[in-house]
């Protein structure tokens, strides 16, 4: 790995050339209207472990690599942190190689016949202009805008990519899915905008009370899910027990009527592998738990029977 020390953004190149490396090299620092500090990985390892870092502002990849291609090397990036724009640069100046690389994620696709100070700055910039809307976009679609929480489709991608770790490590970890109790009486005294701050004031102290790698998300109305890594069933009832009581204990000051509101959680909660097989069953299971809680009086735990 050819790094970087200084403070401008960084361009990442990946390429087994190093003669090619060097060209791109002095390419970059003829830029006129830009500065990027320069790095370049010359395999395709340490090219993969480079990009998925996430600590590039753009990066130009090499269309062959250690007789492995540079789309084997994007589509595994893509998978772990697909927000670095990639320009896929290559010798073959093919449809069909322009074709693949944009489906396998490139914002776009230069012959090395053609590279020139010029046309490379210019490609830079557009791609880091596309791929910080790009990244917007998958923001939007991945969260949920009321709150700023994983929507459910990111919970439910998450939770199984959490599945097979788990399987794999023969670790447990564990679902919570609460609810808020009487939220229909928020709505009917205070008016739905008071109901809205009342989620969103659940949701910050969620966050706020759990570990840094547990992922809070909102998926619907009043109900909210917690995936909870490295987790059995004493530590997950701990961690709920925690979030139920910090929310009891935070009424929801309703900022245009000046009032405060009372706000308890009802929570279900499963454990992997002993609660269910399946994600989707670990999931039923918790939301039957969490009706259990709500028979046994709300503002309560339930981590067992259902």
């Amino acid at each position: 790995m050819i790094a970087s020390t200084t403070a401008h953004p960084v361009l990442l190149c990946i390429d087994d050339d190093p003669l090619q490396q060097r060209i791109v090299e002095r390419l970059v620092g003829a830029f006129e209207h830009s500065s990027y500090a320069y790095e370049g990985a010359l395999t395709y390892d340490d090219g993969l472990t480079a990009l998925a870092s996430g600590r590039y502002a753009v990066c130009l990849l090499d269309y062959q690599l250690d007789q492995r291609t540079g789309l084997d090397l994007l589509r595994e990036a893509q998978r772990i942190n697909p927000d670095t724009p990639v320009i896929m640069i290559t010798v073959s100046d093919t449809e069909d190689v322009d074709i693949a690389a944009a489906e396998a994620g490139a914002v776009d696709f230069l012959p090395k016949a053609d590279l020139n100070p010029r046309l490379l700055e210019r490609a830079v910039r557009y791609a880091v202009k596309l791929g910080g809307s790009l990244q917007q976009l998958r923001a939007l679609a991945l969260r949920d805008e009321l709150t700023g929480l994983m929507n459910r489709r990111e919970l439910h991608r998450q939770l199984q990519d959490e599945w097979l770790r788990s399987a794999r490590f023969n670790r447990p970890f564990a679902i919570g899915i609460a609810d808020i109790d009487h939220f229909k009486l928020v709505n009917d005294r205070h008016g739905h905008p008071a109901g809205d701050q009342v989620i969103r004031h659940v949701g910050q102290v969620m966050e706020a009370t759990l570990r840094r790698l547990d992922r809070v998300a909102r998926v619907g109305g009043e109900e909210f899910a917690i995936l909870m890594l490295e987790t059995g069933r004493r530590e997950a009832f701990i961690a709920m027990e925690r979030v139920r009581a910090a929310l009891a204990q935070a009424p929801c000051l309703l900022d245009t009527q000046g009032l405060t509101v009372p706000v308890t959680l009802s929570i279900g909660v499963a454990i992997s592998p002993d609660d269910a097989g399946k994600p989707d069953a670990l999931m039923a299971i918790a939301d039957r738990r969490l009706y259990v809680a709500k028979r046994g009086g709300r503002d309560r735990v339930c981590i067992d029977g259902g």
